[in-house]
């Protein structure tokens, strides 16, 4: 099983104690082929992989549905199936939960509530 991690403009694959990493200017969720990567255990491979939602991606989106917060607290969660990026804010007197797919930059779920 590999690991895929993905930045903005940089795929990294790790699997199996080797390391690949390819430059891409795939736009978040666009698939992606790195066609000029060897595998250092095999020496021959071919990895197609999906675009990840970084941490600052993330926090862009989460701010995007919440103008004027600040970011208060970043976790990476389990929710709803996904995987997710959970970016806390708040603004005045309410603290927002924004869940972010890592797999796709959806928000999928989102809770306001009264800072006490």
């Amino acid at each position: 099983m590999k690991l895929v991690i993905a930045g903005v403009g940089v795929v990294a694959v790790l699997g199996g104690g080797s390391a690949i990493a390819a430059a891409s200017a795939a736009p978040s969720g666009v698939s992606v082929t790195t066609g000029a990567t060897a595998d250092l255990s095999t020496a021959t491979a071919s990895s197609t992989t999906t675009a990840k939602i970084t941490r600052k991606q993330a926090i862009a989106i989460a701010k995007k549905r919440v103008p004027g917060a600040r970011v208060t607290e970043v976790e990476r969660e389990w929710e709803h199936g996904y995987h997710t990026w959970k970016i806390e804010l708040h603004k005045g007197a309410w603290e927002y939960d924004v869940y972010v797919a890592v797999s796709n930059g959806r928000i999928i779920k989102f809770k306001q509530k009264h800072d006490d």
